[in-house]
Formats: structure tokens, C-alpha cells, sequence
């Protein structure tokens, strides 16, 4: 997935949790599909989950999620994983790694949502619940500048994009978001990173939420592109309706949502990330309104 990743395998983790954790020596280890981007992850048995940084700079957002699942935990409406141990190098793997509680449920498309309606009501209450934890000694969050500072970034992912993608639709829209002034409101927690790999759900209906890794204080509108990454169109009004959303706000989540289809599109392959290009395939269509041309 990424050229510089440190490779780990079900035997690796076996051994590491022997060394660390004797008491769980012994449990099956399985890896967890679709394969995360930051963290190589394995259900323990079957209730932990074991998750190692691919890179060493995802080693931060390991150490952030130690440090405030118990924080998500308390405030937010949705199950969170509760970490449950830490391990150090060892066994020719490099950084630190972790061991969380498994949380139930699956990952879901847009059309296996049971209930859209009610999905979008969840996704709201779950946002306004993370935005009004106490901001005070939060560390800043993946998405916490103005978008006019991605633009140089955003502009060179969309040079790469296969031909197949409508790169000037997406710069068009990306122009007009990033025009809209940026988040001027009092600091606020967001998950930074929303999306139906990091939602779970239980008879259709979102039940979890993972991957906390980079939450922080940022724009909050980072956090509503959900309606586009998540529902499907007949359930978004009644979404920014429940979270309060002005157009403003609309318009800087549609950027976020475009700055993630640029680098998504532009950086990973259907093969070493296919689970992450064809959800940036579907947000850049529900954005732009028609599906990529076909070779």
C-alpha cells in the first residue's frame, strides 16, 4: 500500500503478542479486511484487535488513540474499541503497536444501509456528540486548516488522475469551496476521518465507530461530509437538517470530500487499496454527478 511500509503477517503478531501479553498467547490471529491505511490490523481471538503502524509516522495516531478512546468512549452515541494494552518494538517490528477490544458489526455499502433516514439521524447526533467534547488540551485534528491551503496539493493530485476522471469538474467544484470562508467558530473535536470503512453497522443500522486516530480539534465540516460519503442522496437533507448545517458549511464539507477524492484517486490503485479507490470513485460521482468514463 505504501512503498515504505513495514511488513507484518499473522505470525508476527502472534509473536509479539507472546512477548508482551502471554496471557493471550495461543489465540488465533487473522488479518481484517478491507486492509486500513495507516494501521495493519488483526482480530486477536474473538474480541481484540491488534493494530500496527504501517509507517513510523503513523505511530502518532496509535499513541492518540490511547490516550482519548476513553474520552470518545463516554461522549459519543456509537461503540468505540477500548484500548487494552500497549506493546513496544520487538521481534524485528520497529514501533509501537496496540491491542484493542473487537467491536461488533460490519462494514456496509451505501445501499446495504437498512434505513437512511435513520442513518443520517445517527451520523448527525454522532457528529454534534464529538463536537461537543471539551476542546481544551485536544491535540489539532487531520483536518484543521482552511482549504485554500490544500489548494497547491489538490491541484497536483488532480494532474495525476487517470484520464478516465473528470479532473476539471473536480477543480471547477474545488475552486468554489475553496472560496468560502474558512471555519471562524470556537475550537471543535472532530473524527477528521468518516467514511463507511470506519463506520460499523448491525442489521444495517450504524452501530460503531473506528479508526480515532487522527481526531482533533479542525473544521468541523470535515466531519458532515458523511452526507456524501455515507448517505445516499434522499437521505441528506434530512441529515444537515438534524446537525444544523448552514450552507456554508455544506460547501466546506463538498471541499474536504473533494480534497480526499484528489489524493485517494491520485495515490492509491485498485490493487494495493481497493477498498479506499472505489469509495473515492463513488464520492467524486456524487459530487460531480456522473460516473468516471470507462476505457
Amino acid at each position: 500500500m505504501h512503498a515504505d511500509e513495514v511488513d507484518t503477517d499473522p505470525s508476527l503478531v502472534q509473536r509479539l503478542v507472546a512477548g508482551s501479553f502471554p496471557e493471550w498467547a495461543g489465540l488465533p490471529v487473522e488479518p481484517v479486511l478491507p486492509r486500513g491505511t495507516d494501521n495493519a490490523n488483526y482480530r486477536l481471538g474473538k474480541d481484540k484487535l491488534v493494530r500496527l503502524p504501517r509507517q513510523e509516522e503513523k505511530v502518532a495516531a496509535l499513541e492518540r488513540e490511547l490516550e482519548w478512546l476513553p474520552v470518545f468512549a463516554e461522549a459519543v452515541p456509537l461503540e468505540v474499541p477500548e484500548a487494552l494494552g500497549r506493546g513496544e518494538p520487538a521481534e524485528g517490528f520497529p514501533f509501537p503497536w496496540a491491542v484493542f477490544t473487537w467491536v461488533e458489526g460490519e462494514n456496509v455499502t451505501v445501499e446495504e444501509i437498512a434505513d437512511p433516514q435513520q442513518a443520517a439521524l445517527a451520523l448527525a447526533e454522532l457528529i454534534l456528540a464529538v463536537r461537543s467534547l471539551d476542546p481544551a488540551g485536544a491535540p489539532p485534528g487531520l483536518r484543521d486548516g482552511a482549504l485554500r491551503e490544500l489548494d497547491d496539493w489538490v491541484r497536483a493530485g488532480a494532474a495525476r488522475l487517470d484520464a478516465r476522471y473528470d479532473a476539471a469538474g473536480l477543480l471547477a467544484a474545488w475552486d468554489e469551496a475553496r472560496e468560502i470562508p474558512p471555519w471562524g467558530g470556537p475550537p471543535a473535536w472532530c473524527h477528521c476521518d468518516l467514511d463507511l470503512r470506519n463506520l460499523l453497522f448491525r442489521e444495517g443500522r450504524p452501530s460503531g465507530v473506528l479508526d480515532w486516530g487522527w481526531a482533533g480539534i479542525g473544521d468541523p465540516a470535515s466531519d458532515s461530509a458523511v452526507a456524501w460519503k455515507v448517505l445516499p442522496a434522499q437521505a441528506r437533507d434530512g441529515f444537515w437538517e438534524a446537525l444544523g448545517a448552514d450552507e456554508a458549511e455544506i460547501g466546506r464539507a463538498r471541499g474536504w470530500t473533494l480534497m480526499q477524492c484528489a489524493g485517494a484517486l491520485s495515490y492509491y490503485t485498485p490493487e494495493n487499496n481497493p477498498a479506499l479507490f472505489h469509495e473515492a470513485e463513488r464520492w467524486l460521482r456524487e459530487l460531480l454527478g456522473s460516473a468516471p468514463r470507462r476505457s
